[in-house]
């Protein structure tokens, strides 16, 4: 930069006005974004969200909509705005709930292009029914009116995959599987691979424990305000398959 008695040179100072300007500019652009999204954020809303589906298979039918968007790669990622963000703040009415498995690959709101509000997930290593998962889907269903529970496995369960080889496991992790082995062993005897037929054969197992399990859930089912459904999630196509 030219200098003389050290003071910047007229064609500096220009250049130097110009590039200033611009962040000047750009410092004001971003500072009127920032005010209008805290604005939008400190707006009070009025009411919760409205309640979503009542019918179980229009809950379903949406679910699977949803799903082959995100097979087709035409995901619309809905509700998931910050005006939604509001208005979940206020309460949640989600229209499913799933017991999915903690598999990193299967983040339900994903695969079945969902937002915020919209599924109530219970997550367990091999989507096995336990007392808290039941409790948690109980409060989904009776206090917060999900028509739908979805029993949600997948290929390459490592649950399943331990429950089918039966080796001893460290610490805790045997205490999921062993809840595995009953339905590994109802199709044991059955063609064709026995991880995969078990993957489908966990999945049906955990639905009817379910439906055993409580008889808040199964008196909404005998209303017909309530279906559970079990589908079996491929990792490597994204598609849920549902087989129960």
């Amino acid at each position: 930069m030219s200098r003389i008695n050290g003071f910047v040179g007229r064609r500096n100072f220009l250049k130097l006005a110009g590039v200033g300007s611009v962040a000047v500019g750009a410092s004001a652009t971003s500072s009127v974004v920032l005010q209008s999204e805290q604005a939008v954020a400190q707006k009070p809303l009025n009411s919760e969200p409205k309640p979503q589906l009542k019918d179980p298979q229009e809950a379903l039918k949406r679910l699977i909509e949803g799903n082959q968007r995100f097979i087709e790669e035409k995901r619309l990622n809905p509700n998931q705005s910050r005006l939604r963000l509001q208005e979940t703040s206020l309460g949640q009415y989600p229209f499913a709930a799933i017991l999915g498995c903690a598999d990193s690959r299967v983040p339900a709101e994903i695969v079945f292009d969902q937002g915020l509000g919209d599924l109530f997930v219970v997550r367990l290593a091999g989507n096995v029914v336990s007392q808290e998962g039941v409790g948690s889907l109980e409060f989904a269903t009776v206090i917060l009116g999900a028509p739908l529970i979805v029993v949600l496995g997948h290929t390459k369960c490592g649950a399943v995959s331990a429950a089918v080889k039966g080796e001893p496991l460290p610490g805790r992790i045997g205490i999921f599987v062993e809840e595995i082995k009953p339905a590994v062993e109802l199709v044991r005897d059955k063609t064709g691979s026995l991880e995969d037929n078990s993957i489908i054969s966990n999945v049906k197992y955990q639905v009817r424990r379910l439906e055993e399990s409580s008889t808040i859930l199964s008196k909404l089912i005998k209303e017909n305000k309530l279906k559970i459904a079990g589908g079996r999630y491929d990792v490597a196509t994204g598609k849920v398959t549902f087989v129960a």
